[in-house]
């Protein structure tokens, strides 16, 4: 089947899946697609053994276990819209990919957390002018909710509600383990609250979006780009003059990160850091407490 058959498909998916979901999966069959043709093969319906071709490519170019579930599992959903029968169901599927994750002894990549210590350099060194008052913010709320990049700059200010003691109840409408909006409620420091406050003041009221774009300074009534938050945070590392292999290690999660090794350490358990941060594994809460609890036990 053309290229064309699976991309017109797919747009059904569209409004059911969130935007990062549907780019993957376009990624995905498009890298499978172009291993096809480089190969002479048609790509749909994909036979058994070309599946696990393809993983084993991808295995040897490098590409990380997680990455190679999903671009098995794009297969899967490609099939299933083209209702085609399901290749990545058969059992030669299911043992090549457990061969390549037995073959590979790499833990996940884990983003530094930045913790509060951290976060007061950060702060301190952002400019005194609108886009350093926007990024002050930013980090500062992001650390407080725990939140994911894109749940931050999704926060409009009908989701922050003010209480009696200066600061906001805050709402994750959706979030990567909330498809379907149900929604988490966080909670801000007055420290956050005085720096939204300020930032608002300066943007103005006509914006929808807390965290907008600024141009020829002005606000712009959008929102950004979750992307924004990885060049952020690693902007701030490179501003607090940080070795620069530890800059390379901060990343767009390490907000998330830092105050969940923050909350260990203060004494809150488990069950707490996950409701404050909408996890849903407690294995991947885990990878990102291990440093804080070597830390708690020295």
């Amino acid at each position: 089947m053309a290229c064309i058959g699976w991309e017109a498909q797919f747009k059904r998916l569209e409004g059911a899946y969130a935007p990062s979901t549907m780019r993957g999966y376009y990624a995905d069959i498009r890298a499978f697609v172009n291993w096809c043709e480089e190969h002479g093969v048609s790509p749909f319906p994909a036979q058994v053994g070309l599946v696990c071709q393809f993983l084993d490519h991808q295995a040897a170019a490098g590409l990380a276990i997680s990455s190679i579930r999903r671009r098995m599992y794009a297969l899967r959903k490609a099939h299933n819209l083209l209702l085609y029968p399901d290749p990545t169901r058969e059992e030669d599927v299911n043992l090549t990919f457990r061969r390549i994750r037995r073959a590979s002894f790499a833990r996940p990549a884990q983003a530094k957390g930045l913790t509060k210590d951290f976060l007061q350099q950060f702060l301190d060194g952002q400019p005194h002018t609108p886009w350093g008052l926007r990024n002050r913010t930013m980090l500062s709320l992001g650390y407080d909710l725990l939140t994911r990049r894109a749940e931050l700059v999704a926060l409009k200010d009908r989701d922050l509600e003010p209480r009696r003691d200066g600061t906001y109840r805050c709402v994750i409408r959706r979030s990567k383990a909330d498809p379907f909006g149900n929604g988490r409620t966080a909670f801000c420091s007055r420290r956050s609250a005085a720096l939204v406050a300020e930032w608002r003041a300066w943007r103005g009221p006509d914006v929808e979006w807390l965290f907008c774009p600024i141009y020829s300074g002005k606000a712009i009534n959008r929102s950004l780009s979750p992307t924004t938050v990885k060049r952020l945070v690693k902007s701030a590392a490179a501003r607090a003059d940080l070795d620069p292999d530890m800059v390379a290690a901060f990343s767009g999660h390490s907000l998330r990160v830092g105050a969940a090794q923050d909350l260990l350490a203060s004494g809150h358990d488990t069950a707490a850091i996950m409701r404050a941060g909408g996890w849903k594994s407690i294995n991947v809460l885990g990878r990102y407490l291990e440093n804080a609890e070597h830390n708690v036990w020295l």
